[in-house]
């Protein structure tokens, strides 16, 4: 007896399977509004098309403290339980590390019972963005320049006046030239009560060529209190991104606030 196997294929499948070479490269520079931009035939426009570099979002976890705003209502204390002594969250896809900073020295009578002290430390976030493995290609990044635009947001603890860092840099395939880079280290206003998130951005362009990678860090400042009233007090950041676009938008304020109470 035979068997026969019966297959459905949509029309549109068959017509992405049969599409050529210049085919995706046109469908590349429509939907990406890159006409003028330098699209060589030796690029596989397929593949760039399935890979989608410009546009989305190239930092892998980009809300490593809860949901995206302003959906997050995440506190930046610890209310139930012993307080932890590092800094809570989902971090996979990041590179973590810690910097224990000197405990402050206060003046303390001669006599005098010390009751709890204070810890205070730097955790470092960062990634590097591999800008041809995410599907851009040598002639776009060298001779038209796309707009990279960054943006973060973050939480401070309010305890301490600098207490967020952001840091980026645009690396050469050698993934140490340092072809240009920007840094923003806002100032709080400490010891306020505060439900606000602020953002921080930036728009890299005309950089120059030779740029293959994005370092992309923040330094968020966490605060340990041990003893009486013991308590972790921790920078909290979300919905961080790198997005290359072949057109240049305004750049958006570098200092912006969102009130979530």
């Amino acid at each position: 007896m035979k068997v026969h196997t019966l297959f459905w294929i949509s029309v549109s499948s068959l017509l992405v399977c049969t599409m050529s070479a210049s085919e995706w490269k046109k469908k590349c520079e429509e939907e990406w509004g890159l006409q003028g931009a330098p699209m060589p035939d030796s690029v596989d426009w397929r593949l760039v098309y399935e890979a989608r570099p410009l546009g989305r979002n190239l930092l892998k976890n980009p809300s490593p403290h809860g949901n995206p705003l302003p959906e997050s209502d995440f506190d930046y204390r610890t209310r139930d339980g012993p307080p932890p002594r590092e800094p809570q969250g989902d971090f996979s896809g990041w590179t973590t590390s810690t910097e224990k900073l000197p405990e402050k020295k206060t003046n303390i009578p001669p006599g005098a019972v010390v009751c709890s002290s204070i810890e205070n430390s730097w955790f470092s976030m960062e990634q590097v963005v591999d800008l041809k493995a995410e599907g851009l290609w040598d002639e776009l990044l060298d001779e038209f320049q796309p707009a990279i635009a960054i943006q973060d947001w973050y939480k401070a603890i309010q305890l301490e006046e600098h207490a967020f860092e952001l840091h980026v840099k645009l690396l050469g395939a050698d993934k140490s030239t340092v072809i240009s880079e920007h840094s923003v280290q806002p100032t709080e206003a400490p010891y306020t009560e505060s439900a606000t998130w602020k953002m921080v951005s930036h728009m890299f362009s005309s950089y120059g060529p030779g740029v293959r990678y994005v370092h992309f860090k923040h330094r968020l400042k966490n605060m340990f209190r041990d003893g009486v009233g013991a308590d972790f007090f921790q920078t909290l950041s979300s919905d961080s991104s790198v997005i290359i676009t072949p057109n240049h938008p305004p750049v958006t304020p570098t200092n912006t606030s969102l009130s979530l109470s």
